[in-house]
């Protein structure tokens, strides 16, 4: 049977796979456009062809999650699989279509080409401008489907009444701000700090079980000196070899306070922080002071080809995680908007 490391692994291969396979089909899609005509093809069949690829990756991976939960409280002594099986049950169409935040996914992908068109009229040549946009396009999309995945096991640990919380896991090559969050342990409903291209994991957790997963500090010495300065910038990689508190040198940084997204740098707030919020338990264990990024914005269902849409706004899951009182509430929330049976 396999250890419960082991199918972290395997679900960690199975989200990764699917973004690479995605990025692949984008990539040849991107390279039948033309500079001069990128905004109408990716309002035309061209960005629906892209969307659609997108959406079907973000089915994949939500379509996994409920399965993968399952197995690694089966192994770690919680309900069997049989028993698992009369849950309720996560309904992957309710994830798709949705950009990081709850905006519509469309409208995010149809930003690289605004991209393309401001890079040339800075003087780029046209081929470097599409490069430019090809990088923005793979890693919208690359962003959207991991915070799917996430999501999606997020909901399904909702489901499960043996799921008690998550650890936190990194992957390297990975930025300080990730490093310093690995192998913390969160309660289940507590929300995921995640940037763009992020594609750190959730390990759900029975109660009392404690995976090995890797502190920072060994993540910080699994790297080379080079790899180091890179990560942590020269200074502070070298206060953090003489015994600095690696959490200290990345948070003087204040490198969590800000996110860029959507061509834009987008605050954090300190307004209605509480002790429940979604990241200022995360923020407070990693030394910084009490923070949380602002409120997730309502999504709207895109997809035709995977949901109805409706004009009604739909809470995100991370906000119905944010509100509820309790896992009761959190399971009618999740039937109202559309993620569970």
């Amino acid at each position: 049977m396999d250890t419960p490391p082991e199918l972290g692994t395997r679900r960690y291969n199975q989200v990764s796979a699917t973004i690479r396979a995605i990025i692949e089909q984008i990539q040849q899609i991107w390279q039948t456009l033309s500079a001069d005509r990128i905004e109408d093809e990716l309002l035309g069949e061209a960005g629906a062809v892209i969307a659609e690829a997108a959406m079907a990756g973000q089915f994949s991976v939500a379509d996994a999650a409920q399965a993968y939960v399952a197995a690694q409280m089966a192994t770690q002594g919680g309900l069997s699989l049989a028993q698992a099986a009369l849950l309720p049950r996560l309904l992957p169409p309710g994830f798709v279509g949705l950009a990081p935040g709850g905006g519509r996914l469309e409208t995010l992908l149809y930003l690289p080409g605004i991209g393309v068109r401001r890079r040339i009229a800075a003087g780029l040549p046209p081929d470097e401008a599409m490069i430019g946009g090809l990088v923005d396009m793979t890693m919208y999309i690359a962003t959207a489907i991991a915070d799917v995945a996430r999501t999606a096991d997020q909901v399904a640990m909702a489901a499960h009444p043996s799921c008690v919380a998550y650890v936190r896991v990194v992957q390297l090559p990975a930025c300080s701000r990730c490093i310093i969050l690995s192998g913390q342990m969160y309660t289940r409903s507590e929300g995921f700090l995640r940037h763009p291209n992020c594609d750190c994991e959730i390990f759900p957790l029975h109660e009392d079980e404690w995976p090995g997963v890797a502190t920072p500090q060994q993540l910080f010495e699994q790297l080379d000196k080079e790899q180091q300065q890179k990560v942590f910038t020269v200074a502070g990689a070298r206060a953090i070899r003489a015994g600095a508190d690696i959490g200290q040198v990345v948070n003087a940084r204040r490198g969590m306070d800000t996110t860029h997204i959507y061509g834009r740098d987008l605050q954090v707030t300190h307004e209605g922080a509480t002790r429940r919020s979604a990241y200022g338990r995360s923020r407070s264990r990693a030394g910084d002071d009490f923070a949380r990024f602002a409120g997730q914005r309502f999504g709207e269902a895109t997809s035709a080809r995977y949901f109805r849409s409706t004009r009604t706004p739909r809470l995100m899951p991370e906000e119905i995680f944010r509100i509820a009182d309790d896992r009761d509430e959190e399971l009618r929330l999740l039937r109202r908007y559309g993620y569970i049976t």
